[in-house]
């Protein structure tokens, strides 16, 4: 497999970005004038497939022992980094909490733990065995993401030092796109997301894409958008240079300081 690290950094096309891989995708509102959200089946889940995919606006999403299936759903759910709304009640568990947020410190543990039954959706709108969706062949497809620089992974550890929840997606210039994430202690995942919208929006990621919508997420300050409109605006996004998230980019952030003006503080070389 080819190292596609050079896509993943400024000035980078979208159209040089939708011509990585293998495969033509359809555009979706040809193929899919009705807003059914599958648009292709078949290919494979190479650095490149994938790639190319997510800058035409496509996710895979298929149990095991299915054929791969490229979704667009119409519409969109969507968050505004700006727009999230932490509840009270969370905020008052913020300060009494001792637990630390970490950035892409341990993707493997992050997705496997997100592949068991227990693990939450970034939606929770997903069909019967949501939880078989991430097995070992979307495993492996975003662990080699993670090692390209695309895939990224906010953990939750306890003030023990275990890991208890955290969230992956992928980062393509200023869209983030939300795959899936985990709780073990209460609220855990929740903290994450809080994290990870901190973190968008001092890393002038402008966007962040929840793929389908659901009540708790429009609770917390997402919105939905016609399909034919995110398209659009992801070429813009795709072709915008942000802060890069490496695996030494950023300190460990106390959960207490999210609330502050920038928590996220870069490790200086």
């Amino acid at each position: 497999m080819g190292n596609f690290s050079q896509y993943n950094n400024e000035h980078i096309t979208p159209e040089t970005l939708k011509s990585l891989g293998r495969y033509d995708f359809p555009d979706p509102l040809m193929v899919d004038p009705d807003g059914i959200g599958i648009v292709a089946v078949g290919g494979d889940l190479a650095a490149e497939t994938l790639i190319s995919a997510y800058a035409q606006g496509l996710f895979p999403w298929f149990n095991e022992d299915e054929p791969i299936a490229w979704w667009c759903p119409e519409p969109r759910c969507v968050m505004v980094p700006t727009n999230y709304k932490p509840s009270k009640s969370l905020r008052k568990q913020a300060i009494r909490e001792r637990w630390q947020l970490t950035l892409n410190q341990a993707f493997d543990d992050v997705i496997h733990a997100c592949s068991l039954p227990r693990s939450d959706r970034l939606n929770n709108e997903q069909p019967e065995g949501e939880h078989t969706w991430i097995h070992d062949e979307m495993i492996e497809a975003y662990t080699e993401l993670h090692a390209q620089g695309f895939a990224h992974s906010i953990e939750v550890w306890d003030d023990k030092g275990q890991l208890i929840g955290g969230l992956y997606g992928l980062k393509i210039g200023s869209i983030y796109f939300g795959e899936s994430m985990f709780h073990i202690a209460s609220n855990a995942s929740k903290f994450a997301f809080w994290g990870l919208m901190r973190l968008c929006e001092q890393s002038h990621v402008a966007l962040v894409d929840c793929q389908l919508p659901n009540e708790h997420l429009m609770s917390l300050g997402a919105t939905t958008l016609p399909r034919a409109d995110f398209l659009t605006q992801l070429d813009l996004l795709t072709a915008n240079s942000t802060v890069k998230w490496q695996n030494n980019s950023h300190k460990p952030l106390a959960v207490s300081l999210l609330d502050t003006i920038e928590p996220w503080q870069l490790i200086l070389k």
